[in-house]
């Protein structure tokens, strides 16, 4: 994984059909589309940033990182303050519609902070360099055999090094929102969404969800937590069960013991489902 990251250090986001790894320097380095067992289009996790990564954060060193959930959610906040003001990145994934989309949102909080993306996509755990275009609505567009991504923003990006990369500003009260959205290649490229509204139907779906069961009330908000994760890990469409959204990581540094844990494990499986069903979860 990247030098600069720990595993400890990646916070987890999810649709629960995949799931993405978001590192404390605002990277996603792992996602796999658009299931949980498909090939990943960031891989920097297992290797470097060139097998794939997005990165939104500050342009500046020195920067002060802090982040949590929405209560109740699988909704990512990060927060950076600078020197020159406060922001704050969201990162979710809506309930899985006609696509699967990734949002990022970058709200000004204090003064106004320079802001860097970088978009590598890179399909196939890393091997793959997609073809990329502009559509018509100003989009970009990649493909790469069955795989399409496309990344819509106000903001303005450009192609540089084998990237993606934009340099902006948000000052306070404003907001860019950027969202990738995947679809297969031989189709039309996936509708557009409103950051907005997904932001307000995501969270809408894991406070439903949470209040569903027993948990609600009863359960201290850790064990909540806790249950919000594990219900990441299952496929919608199946109810499987994953041991967890990774591959390839060895159990001890320099071992050969490295698993696939996006499988359904009999006993991880059922230990999840006895958790879940002890607090009143029983679809």
């Amino acid at each position: 994984m990247p030098k600069s990251q720990r595993l400890e250090d990646y916070a987890l986001i999810g649709d629960c059909e995949t799931a993405a790894l978001v590192g404390l320097d605002g990277s996603i380095d792992w996602l796999c589309w658009p299931r949980f067992d498909a090939p990943a289009c960031f891989a920097a996790l297992l290797g470097e940033t060139g097998n794939g990564r997005w990165r939104i954060a500050p342009d500046e060193g020195g920067v002060c990182t802090t982040r949590s959930y929405l209560v109740d959610s699988l909704i990512l906040e990060t927060r950076f303050e600078t020197s020159a003001g406060v922001v704050t990145l969201t990162d979710f994934m809506p309930p899985r519609g006609e696509a699967c989309n990734l949002v990022r949102r970058v709200v000004g909080e204090r003064g106004a902070v320079a802001l860097r993306m970088e978009l590598i996509v890179r399909f196939g755990y890393g091997a793959t360099l997609p073809w990329v275009s502009r559509l018509d609505d100003d989009a970009v567009r990649f493909v790469a055999g069955p795989d399409m991504a496309v990344l819509r923003t106000a903001v303005a990006v450009r192609g540089e090094d084998m990237k993606t990369v934009a340099d902006f500003t948000v000052k306070a009260g404003e907001i860019a929102d950027f969202v990738l959205s995947h679809g297969p290649s031989w189709l039309a490229p996936p509708p557009a969404i409103d950051a907005a509204r997904a932001l307000t139907d995501t969270r809408a779906f894991w406070a439903d969800w949470i209040a569903a069961g027993a948990a609600k009330g009863r359960c201290p908000p850790l064990a909540r937590r806790s249950l919000i994760t594990l219900k990441a890990l299952t496929y919608a469409p199946t109810g499987g069960v994953v041991a967890a959204p990774t591959t390839s990581l060895p159990e001890k540094l320099g071992g050969v013991r490295n698993w696939d844990y996006r499988y359904c494990w009999v006993r991880d499986a059922s230990l999840t489902l006895r958790a879940l069903m002890s607090a009143g979860h029983f679809d």
